[in-house]
């Protein structure tokens, strides 16, 4: 191996619970790690699978207790779902951007732009226990800044969080990590101003820093029942820049798409 050779390593923790409301995300990290037999070493990074994250937080609502509205009943008649589930969505957005038969894009509140406000019912609770649907984290960088303090109370280690959920994406098919929560780690890494290999300064840049975090960390945490929700991340480059998930979404003014 050459000496300037990059290396990343993504390690799934080990036997992973199910989680239920109230539970300590950080505790339970420390003990899968010890099982793996691994420690929190600095620069690590922790990518939390958005759903471990919201069922810790109880933001799984029972859709017997939603009652739909007139807007929801109109949306559910033209995108063939669930009334009670078009009703959490239209709670969580702004503004619908499209919707068609099975189809319903929304600005989510957080300024996200997603399928359903990224409310979800897969993997969410186990058979007969009714219908429920699983909602975002009320504020997802305060939910990794939170993990982050308690990590380093636990182990005196402040790792990087990052907050991880499968997106869509235009004009491209299948689904990818993205981070929709993070702390203790760049964003996004602003490259403009520095040379490429030729001396040419680079212009426009910037890099989705904690995004490319959560698609690699996907890889390996899975989209079924693998049940790897927590995943190590080792190797990045030391980044001093500490940014929220917030400065990944282009600002409406920026956004020739809107």
């Amino acid at each position: 191996m050459s000496s300037n050779a990059a290396e990343l390593r993504l390690t799934a923790l080990p036997d992973f619970p199910h989680i239920v409301p109230g539970d300590d995300l950080a505790e339970l990290v420390v003990r899968s790690l010890a099982r793996a037999s691994l420690e929190l070493r600095r620069g690590d990074v922790l990518v939390f699978a958005q759903k471990i994250v919201s069922k810790a937080e109880g933001r799984c609502i029972d859709l017997s207790t939603v009652t739909p509205g007139p807007r929801a009943l109109e949306v559910a008649q033209t995108v063939q779902k669930d009334p009670r589930l078009v009703e959490l969505v239209l709670r969580e957005s702004r503004r619908i951007v499209r919707m068609a038969k099975d189809v319903l894009i929304v600005e989510h509140r957080l300024g996200l732009i997603m399928a359903n406000a990224g409310i979800d019912q897969s993997n969410v609770a186990e058979p007969g226990s009714g219908d429920r649907a699983l909602l975002l984290p009320e504020a997802p960088d305060a939910s990794a800044a939170r993990l982050r303090k308690r990590l380093d109370e636990l182990t005196g280690t402040a790792p990087g969080v990052v907050i991880s959920d499968s997106f869509g994406r235009p004009w491209r098919m299948g689904t990818v990590g993205v981070a929709i929560g993070c702390a203790g780690i760049a964003a996004t890494m602003d490259l403009r101003g520095q040379a490429d290999l030729f001396g040419r300064p680079l212009r426009v840049t910037v890099v989705g820093h904690a995004d490319e975090v959560a698609s690699a960390a996907s890889i390996v945490m899975g989209q079924a029942n693998e049940s790897h929700p927590v995943v190590l991340v080792r190797g990045l480059p030391d980044r001093s820049t500490h940014q929220s998930a917030a400065a990944l979404i282009r600002p409406s003014e920026q956004d020739l798409f809107r």
